[in-house]
């Protein structure tokens, strides 16, 4: 379980969930969920990506409770989800299906929001029953389907093998990353976030980055090493819409716009000028826009009863 080095207060700090559940994937898995907001509002879920958690989500989450039901949840070995043996783009699937199945009802329509390997999960589990059911649309932030390694642009240098092995080198490490330093803050800055990004947004997402356990960043940063999911990308058939930073270094626009040429119903893809990875925290109200403006256009306002949650955590 992470050390959950979360901000305290301000924008980014995680709201306190209305309710907070565990549901068990069909490995075993446990994973941890927060619902947000009204009950019979209607329904976002939010996935958030490599090394974060919950508390990524902390401005779209604060903003869109006020009118919606928002549904965050940690991928595991992520937040306070357990660590769990399995790596993979199937489990990633695993978890989503098991989160939609114990907090939506049947037929419930939810706009699903993915940031990075949050996205990849949407993508591993489009073909899924509960994505397929539930899913009125989805947002696209900052991710890709493949080739992932070979097109990031951490290592300033011309793209080729050498630049490949040691961004996989960079991507893969095993060292733990220690407290949240001066000098950590203006790491992560370079390689995750664009150059204007705030002080107190960079503060914040290395507090959530530093706060995933080391083992846990580097099993799925094999993961994202070998991911092809590029299948999955023509499975989404449901409008989606895609948001990139023109300085992200870890997903770069060709990605968003691959995306775009092969989505079945793509609605929209925004480039946001010197905005790098950590999109929902670089430009939250855009975000958060985006997440509110497909939920207005795409979930009916008839909507079943909640389903019972799995399990509820005290």
């Amino acid at each position: 379980m992470s050390r959950l080095l979360r901000v305290a207060d301000g924008p980014y700090a995680p709201p306190v969930p209305a309710r907070e559940l565990t549901v068990t994937a069909a490995d075993g898995a446990r994973v941890h969920v927060e619902v947000h907001g009204p009950e019979n509002a209607p329904a976002v879920v939010l996935a958030h990506g490599w090394c974060c958690s919950t508390a990524f989500w902390a401005a779209q989450i604060r903003e869109l409770a006020a009118d919606h039901r928002v549904i965050a949840y940690d991928q595991r070995g992520h937040g306070r989800s357990p660590a769990n043996p399995a790596y993979g783009t199937e489990p990633l699937a695993d978890d989503l299906e098991a989160v939609l199945d114990a907090t939506l009802a049947p037929g419930e329509r939810a706009v699903i929001a993915g940031h990075s390997m949050g996205g990849m999960t949407l993508m591993a589990a489009a073909t899924r029953p509960a994505v397929r059911e539930h899913a009125a649309a989805v947002l696209l932030t900052s991710t890709g389907s493949a080739r992932l390694v070979a097109s990031a642009t951490v290592v300033p240098m011309r793209a080729g093998r050498v630049r490949t092995c040691l961004t996989r080198r960079i991507l893969g490490s095993r060292a733990p990353l220690g407290p949240v330093t001066p000098l950590a803050r203006r790491i992560l800055k370079y390689g995750t976030m664009g150059p204007g990004s705030a002080p107190h947004m960079v503060d914040a997402c290395a507090r959530i980055v530093h706060s995933c356990p080391s083992r846990v960043r580097h099993g799925w940063s094999q993961v994202l090493d070998l991911l092809d999911l590029d299948h999955g990308v023509r499975e989404l058939r449901m409008p989606a819409e895609i948001v990139v930073g023109t300085a992200d270094r870890l997903t770069p626009p060709e990605h968003a716009r691959a995306l775009a040429a092969a989505l079945p119903d793509c609605v929209g893809l925004t480039e946001l000028p010197g905005v790098g990875h950590m999109t929902p925290v670089e430009a939250p109200d855009l975000v958060t826009g985006k997440i509110r403006a497909l939920a207005a256009t795409y979930i009916s306002s008839a909507r079943g009863e909640r389903a019972v949650p799995v399990e509820e955590s005290a």
